[in-house]
């Protein structure tokens, strides 16, 4: 079976799916490996690395999407602009495609219908259960950890102000306030990242053990108001909440917003489109020059201004959409991405051969296109299908 990496060409993007370490494991696992030329530098992984560890390098990436059986990416097929065409055109029948996706997300349902019309039978890594036999495959739960702690440090960079309290001969400066809301993994690493930087942190999460787990690190709690029994879904995730519910988590945190100089949003929906828990109308009411960071960009956002890949200033206030924010520390990224899909690889091939066993809980869970059709519950209920 030959496994084929290509360079990823989202703007900004430096991570890749593959490390020489791992491509020596595949290697020795009895597949063959093509490596696109350059894939691996913008995360300091050279290509006589991959040569080394038995990598066959590939030049044109038109070549590599034709031979290989099995595409590993990072990000979702792009449009390809220096070849001038769409990744997924340059895939065939029969071929998988191990990535994030996102399919819920709006923004990728045409390409998610281009898979399904092309034949690729496509897994989405975003759809990885928390569950503990699949704890090595979760890259999801990596690159939050690494979204988390960079989510801060951006809004660090754009905030007009100090972060931690600061005594000068002219007098104190006070602390910066910090809100995280979602405190799964990304939330947690924020909230520990926040409380580093020296901010007064708050955080609120629908979930009480997620409020617990917060409050642990040091951060202030602003409760959602919504009962742990409409608020807690299947596996300990949280529910999507119906709209009566939605309003009252919007009231509970307007107080607490329109204090905050930082606000980072890490809310998420397994499987759906993140919730909007920051309307215009509250960013209005915000401080000047505060600073959103909306690392659910991924499945939607979860605040109404944010512009998926931008960084915009909108009312006085910057909201970042910036989708690949792991890509932002790409060796450290790259290193916990990559083994995750080695992982993942291991569980699905059999014998040489991908099996596809839906009534397997990890694969009913990634499985996004199969036989020309779109079989992912969550896309398939953004998409009105």
């Amino acid at each position: 079976m030959i496994l084929g990496v290509p360079k990823e060409i989202m703007e900004g993007e430096n991570r890749v799916a593959a490390t020489p370490d791992t491509v020596k494991k595949y290697i020795a696992d009895g597949f063959t490996v093509l490596v696109e030329r350059g894939a691996g530098e913008g995360a300091y992984f050279l290509d006589n690395q991959y040569e080394e560890a038995g990598a066959t390098m590939i030049e044109d990436p038109s070549e590599l999407f034709k031979k290989a059986d099995v595409i590993l990416k990072v990000k979702e097929p792009l449009f390809n602009k220096a070849k001038n065409i769409h990744e997924v055109d340059m895939m065939h029948s029969g071929q998988y495609l191990i990535t994030f996706i996102h399919p819920a997300a709006p923004v990728n349902h045409t390409m998610v219908k281009d898979l399904a019309a092309k034949g690729v039978i496509s897994l989405t890594l975003d759809g990885i259960p928390r569950i503990s036999k699949a704890q090595k495959m979760d890259a999801l739960s990596s690159m939050s950890t690494c979204a988390g702690y960079r989510s801060v440090l951006m809004a660090a960079e754009s905030l007009s102000k100090f972060v931690p309290e600061i005594f000068s001969a002219v007098g104190r400066m006070k602390p910066s306030k910090a809100l995280v809301i979602g405190t799964g993994v990304a939330g947690l690493q924020a909230v520990a990242t926040a409380k580093r930087l020296g901010a007064i942190v708050h955080a609120s999460d629908i979930r009480p053990d997620a409020c617990e787990q917060a409050m642990s690190l040091g951060a202030k709690i602003i409760q959602s108001g919504v009962p742990a029994d409409v608020a807690i879904g299947q596996g300990g995730y949280a529910n999507k909440l119906p709209d009566n519910w939605l309003l009252s988590e919007r009231d509970n945190l307007r107080e607490t917003i329109v204090d905050m100089d930082i606000v980072i949003l890490s809310a998420l929906i397994p499987g759906k489109l993140a919730p909007i828990l920051v309307t215009e109308d509250m960013v209005k009411e915000m401080r000047p020059g505060s600073v959103i960071i909306d690392i659910s960009i991924d499945q939607g956002g979860n605040c109404e201004l944010t512009e998926p890949g931008e960084v915009v200033q909108k009312h006085s206030i910057t909201i970042s959409g910036i989708k690949n924010i792991p890509g932002h520390i790409a060796t450290s990224s790259t290193w916990m991405f990559s083994n995750n899909v080695y992982n993942l690889v291991n569980h699905l091939v059999k014998d040489g051969k991908m099996v596809i066993d839906t009534s397997e809980v990890i694969t009913a869970s990634i499985l996004v296109t199969d036989g020309k059709q779109i079989v992912h519950e969550g896309a398939k209920e953004a998409m009105g299908l």
